[in-house]
Parts: C-alpha cells; sequence; structure tokens
C-alpha cells in the first residue's frame, strides 16, 4: 500500500539519515516530510497529497520542479561528459558559464573559480583576499569585517564570518577572529527614520572601525539588500554604495555574498546592480554566486573576481598560484544548468513576471499591515516577508508554523518569527492570493494555539 511506503520511508530515514540543522532527537515529533516527486512549484508526497513550495526548497529552485529545458540539457550533457577534473582540463560549459558571467557584470568581474556551495565560495572569497594582499607584500592584511547577524556559511572559514549565534556559538573556539559591524537592517529605523538614515548609521560604524583598523583589514564581506538567516531583514540600496566607497578609500577588499540574493531574487540578476547610480554600478572585488545558479539541479558555486586581484597570483613561483580545489570543480553537469539558467533569462521576461507576481502576492498580504500582531511587512523582489511579534509568537514558533503550514499544502519554514515565502519563478498572480491566503490562514491558526 502507498501509506506504507510514506511510513517505511520516514522510519528508514529517522533511523539512518542524519538531516542538516534538526535536532534529531525530536524528529520524531516533526517527521521530515516524504517527497516523492516534484512538478512546477508543487512536491508530491507518495500519497499525492501535494505542497506548495513557498521557500523553493532552501532558496536554490528557479524555474520550478521537473522544468522541460532544464531536464532536456542535462539529459544532453549526459550523452557528453558527466564529469571530468578541472585541473588541467577545461570544457564548454564551464567556459561558456564563466564568459557569460563576466559580460553580465560588464567585465567588472571578469575571471570565475568554481567551487560546489555557498559555504565553499566564502571559503574561496576569503582565502583569496588574503592570499592577493599577501602576494603584494602586504601580509599584515588578514582580518575580516562581516556586518552583525550576518550569514555566510558553516563550514569554518564562513562560520567566522558568520554571526548568528544557534550556528556559530558551539564551534566559536575553533574560529578565527573577526570584527562585526552594524547591520544596516531597516527594521532598526526610529520614528521618523528612513531605511537611508539607517544606512548612513551603519556606514559610520563600518568607517570607524576602517579608520583604526584598515592596515590589517584584507576584506569586508556582506550580503547585498536581504541578510537572509537575520530574518529576511532588508535595507537601502544607498549602504551597497557606501560601502564600495569605504572598502576604495580604506585599501579593503569588498566581498559580495549574493548566494541568496543572486539570479534575479531580488528584482534584478545581480542585487548590487541595484545600487547603480548614473549607470555605475558599484561592482565588489569578490562576488559569491550559488543556490539558484544551477536552477536547484546540482550543487554549483562561483567566486567572480576583479582582474587586479587576479593578476596579484600570476607568477612563476607556484606558491603564488590560488591553490584550492576540490574533485567536482566546474562540473561538466552543473556548469550546463547555469548556463540553461542564463538562457532563460536571456529569452524570457523572468524579471518583469516575477515583479508582477511578487507585487500580487505584496498586494494579498496588504491586510496584515494592519494586524496587531505582525509588524514590518516587507518585500524585496520575490522575497516577501513579515515578523510576527514576540509576545504573540510565543515558544518555538518556527515549528509550529511549518507544521500548521503543511496541514494547508505549504511548504515553510520561518526564521525564528520572522515568516518569509521566496517561491519559485513560475508563480503567476492566481497562485500569489493562494498563497497569500494559506499564509494568513496558517498564522491564524499558530496564533490560536498559541493564545
Amino acid at each position: 500500500m502507498v501509506i506504507d511506503r510514506t511510513h517505511d520511508w520516514i522510519e528508514r530515514s529517522l533511523a539512518h539519515v542524519w538531516h542538516p540543522c534538526t535536532q534529531m532527537h525530536r524528529l520524531r515529533e516533526a517527521p521530515p516530510l516524504p517527497v516523492a516527486r516534484g512538478q512546477g512549484p508543487w512536491l508530491f508526497d507518495p500519497e499525492g497529497r501535494r505542497y506548495f513550495d513557498a521557500i523553493s526548497s532552501w532558496w536554490v529552485n528557479l524555474f520550478g520542479h521537473g522544468d522541460p529545458g532544464l531536464n532536456a540539457v542535462l539529459k544532453d550533457q549526459l550523452d557528453r561528459i558527466a564529469h571530468v577534473m578541472l585541473a588541467g582540463c577545461t570544457h564548454e560549459p564551464a567556459v561558456e558559464l564563466a564568459e557569460r558571467l563576466a559580460r553580465r557584470t560588464a567585465g567588472a568581474l571578469p575571471h570565475v573559480c568554481f567551487a560546489s556551495d555557498g559555504a565553499s565560495a566564502v571559503e574561496i572569497a576569503l582565502k583569496m583576499s588574503f592570499h592577493a594582499w599577501r602576494n603584494r607584500g602586504r601580509e599584515a592584511k588578514r582580518e575580516f569585517v562581516c556586518v552583525r547577524h550576518g550569514y555566510h556559511g558553516e563550514t569554518i572559514g564562513a562560520l567566522a564570518v558568520t554571526d548568528v549565534a544557534i550556528f556559530r556559538d558551539a564551534y566559536d573556539p575553533l574560529l578565527m577572529r573577526s570584527h562585526q559591524v552594524a547591520s544596516p537592517d531597516a527594521r532598526q529605523a526610529a520614528a521618523g527614520e528612513t531605511p537611508a538614515d539607517v544606512a548612513v548609521r551603519a556606514l559610520d560604524d563600518l568607517r570607524a572601525l576602517l579608520e583604526r583598523r584598515h592596515e590589517h583589514i584584507a576584506a569586508f564581506i556582506y550580503e547585498p539588500l536581504v541578510q537572509g538567516a537575520a530574518g529576511m531583514a532588508m535595507h537601502d540600496a544607498s549602504y551597497l554604495r557606501g560601502v564600495r566607497a569605504l572598502c576604495d578609500e580604506y585599501e579593503v577588499h569588498l566581498i559580495a555574498d549574493e548566494i541568496a540574493v543572486g539570479c534575479g531574487r531580488t528584482g534584478t540578476f545581480f542585487a548590487t546592480e541595484q545600487a547603480a547610480d548614473e549607470g555605475e554600478v558599484p561592482w565588489p572585488d569578490l562576488l559569491c554566486l550559488s543556490k539558484g545558479i544551477s536552477g536547484g539541479y546540482l550543487p554549483l558555486s562561483l567566486v567572480l573576481a576583479s582582474r587586479p586581484i587576479y593578476e596579484s597570483f600570476l607568477a612563476d613561483d607556484v606558491r603564488r598560484a590560488f591553490l584550492h580545489s576540490h574533485s567536482y570543480t566546474g562540473n561538466p553537469l552543473a556548469c550546463r544548468a547555469a548556463c540553461e539558467v542564463l538562457d532563460r533569462f536571456d529569452r524570457e521576461p523572468v524579471l518583469e513576471r516575477n515583479a508582477r507576481a511578487s507585487s500580487a502576492l505584496e498586494a494579498a498580504l496588504a491586510p496584515l499591515k494592519d494586524d496587531p500582531r505582525v509588524e514590518h511587512l516587507r518585500r524585496r523582489g520575490t522575497i516577501v516577508a513579515f515578523d510576527v511579534r514576540p509576545e504573540v509568537a510565543g515558544a518555538d514558533f518556527a515549528e509550529r508554523f511549518h507544521q500548521a503550514g503543511l496541514q494547508r499544502e505549504l511548504l515553510i519554514r520561518p526564521i525564528g518569527r520572522s515568516v518569509y515565502v521566496m517561491p519559485p519563478y513560475v508563480m503567476d498572480e492566481e497562485l500569489a492570493a493562494w498563497l497569500a491566503a494559506r499564509v494568513i490562514d496558517t498564522l491564524e491558526e499558530v496564533c490560536r494555539h498559541a493564545a
């Protein structure tokens, strides 16, 4: 029977699969959702029940599950070459992807280093910055600056520039020390202040640090426009221009972590593009990209680097080369999927469709603006979020909301008391209205039982 298969999957998973970011001791109380297949924005369990993937399966799925175009190019690539090492070899999907991403930065970031996942990309960017300064004879520049409540991954190097306690605290004794500066999170605005005012305060804090320590600081890393793990904390685009100017003034590399916010999530392909002033984009020195770049099909990440950083590694001495690799670097299947993602943006009005659907979703959620239980309803591109007031949320709010959402055909996972939706790019206005109604109904259910 199908129902027996569902039970069997869960039991086997509990016995042998160590699920990420999960307290396994409590998993029987909130078992994992068994997923048999996916189609468009929907996931289906073995019994055929559907669930709307409101968070794009941890922000990676761009064009829905089972996308025919992505399926076709991957099947074609399988008949060519599935994998070959990129050390000493090269192949067309990697070359084409690197060329096309460089063009999307108008040549500002012409060199692409491949990795497997977001944290690995951050590790590369940190190592690359330090090594570039060392190759230029400035070995004292070995410190890093990050934004308070920022998230950049869970490997040892990435955790050192992550300021999310639940991920970092247990491993703090293993980590290098970094500097944290004020977040530009617009939710911090006092009465009469604008998001731009909050950004100015955050920039002042960064300037004060750079004045004291710039001779020792290699790079500043941040998430442009939206700090994801901070609860979709959104900030003014003027902050992006400000940090670029400060890094130039104090000779510090700027690392933009666009792992979650790139590939159209914020309304432009790169979030950094939204800070353009009279056509001039404040490109970083290093830009990390992952998650959606392969459409949610295969692990892939990249670091786009400026010409000066790249050229600092050129020498006859191999010790001056950037010595970082892994076995699946530049995997042809993943790169081919990423090229199809870029094709989709080139041939279809993806951003325009997203804007219409996301505006419809924001409008459908507008009644929450007057809900006394809710604060900070906000949107940036395809990301819509709101916070539930702490006195209402109570204990275990995120888990309770997630479970109540499953009962309403939603796969949704709040961050603390911040509820957000980041759906695939196949949502239309009708689905947006449906999604908003289900989110509001889920909120009513959770609050009713918390009262």
